[in-house]
């Protein structure tokens, strides 16, 4: 009887304890179904060339505002808009006619100058002669000495008259400044015009040669200062650069960069970067735009998809993945970027795993899954 009551009980423990057996299990699997499923990439690295485009204003390397500067009326407009001028050619002729008259009146008043000159001369010499025999007094003397000199002071003013004349009739024919094509014309025939207009008779602008301008940002003109010593070194860095064109082609010469403003706009908030392009075919115009493209060489250089990073600030983190476990690791990277991706200085090397997108989801230590691993060269 007692035999029978021990069978019994151990049946019971046995059929207690193999259920709980089962729970440990299936909570073990429940854990592990927890490693939530992450793209993941092997990184590698290797060579990169990557390019990155600016905004810019294309201006020619002169744009000569032309103001008259003598008033009149327009009598001719020798020019049509955009004619290619040559430096010193005419563009314009202003009324004439008070400026000849002008320089006719000056130059009759320089022969008056000249006469008066000549009578106060043979004054002073008739004084002279009275003076050494002691006809008259000093007094006398003086004063023809002092005529002769106002007669003097007179013919330099009428000949001063004179030039000024002269050049208000030369200012009547308004020439071109210097090779280039002109720009609009806003005022006609018949037109008073004089040197206190608001807009200029038209522009010259000398296309020979471009100048193209862009801007840089405050942070990256800050990086580029920390990696090459200082903004020239940085702009000497930039080498040769492309131009595209606002119909999405590249212009056929590359050209330099040539200068950069030492001062950033309070409103933009970046600097000006000038680049010289040579014009010798005049595709390019003055006021056209287009984008700055510039490239940047890279040896041996880890490259990630931005996507695998997060910021904190200012500070770029990835993740790795170390024992199946995300871990969050600094990287430095290249203050130049495509938009796209970065590349890494440090913090990551060849044959690191990295969680490859949605790291700003990521919890430090999560469990990782891979879903999907590819390698980035």
């Amino acid at each position: 009887m007692k035999k029978t009551v021990w069978l019994t009980a151990s049946l019971m423990m046995m059929s207690i304890t193999l259920p709980s057996c089962g729970g440990s299990t299936q909570q073990g699997q429940e854990q592990q179904a927890q490693a939530m499923p992450y793209k993941t990439m092997s990184v590698s690295a290797g060579d990169r060339e990557l390019e990155q485009s600016y905004s810019a204003t294309i201006r020619g390397r002169q744009d000569i505002d032309i103001y008259p500067q003598v008033s009149g009326r327009l009598t001719q407009v020798l020019v049509n808009e955009g004619d290619v001028v040559r430096k010193g050619q005419t563009l314009f002729i202003i009324d004439q006619v008070p400026y000849q008259a002008a320089l006719a009146q000056a130059k009759a008043n320089i022969q008056a100058a000249k006469a008066a000159l000549s009578t106060a001369k043979i004054t002073l010499d008739a004084k002279q002669r009275l003076f050494n025999e002691k006809v008259i007094s000093q007094i006398e003397l003086d004063m023809a000495r002092n005529n002769y000199q106002s007669a003097e002071a007179s013919l330099a003013q009428a000949k001063a008259a004179e030039l000024s004349a002269h050049n208000n009739l030369s200012y009547t024919t308004v020439t071109s400044p210097a090779d280039g094509v002109v720009g609009t014309l806003p005022y006609r025939q018949g037109t008073l015009v004089s040197s206190a207009m608001p807009s200029p008779l038209t522009t010259v602008s000398d296309n020979s040669q471009m100048y193209v301008y862009f801007s840089l940002g405050e942070k990256m003109l800050l990086d580029l200062t920390r990696k090459y010593g200082s903004l020239e070194a940085a702009v000497k860095s930039m080498g040769a650069v492309q131009l595209r064109l606002s119909d999405g082609s590249l212009y056929e010469s590359t050209g330099t960069v040539e200068s950069i403003s030492g001062v950033i706009d309070r409103t933009t908030g970046a600097s000006s970067l000038r680049a010289k392009f040579a014009n010798p075919n005049h595709l390019l115009h003055s006021g056209a735009t287009g984008s700055i493209i510039l490239k940047h060489s890279y040896s041996n250089i880890i490259v990630i998809p931005q996507a695998a990073t997060y910021q904190l600030q200012d500070k770029v983190f990835a993740y790795k993945v170390v024992d199946g476990k995300a871990t969050s690791t600094l990287i430095t990277v290249e203050p130049i970027n495509n938009g796209t991706e970065y590349l890494v200085t440090d913090g990551l090397k060849a044959g690191d795993v990295i969680i490859a997108e949605g790291a700003g989801l990521v919890r430090e230590g999560a469990a990782v899954a891979p879903a999907q691993s590819e390698t980035k060269k």
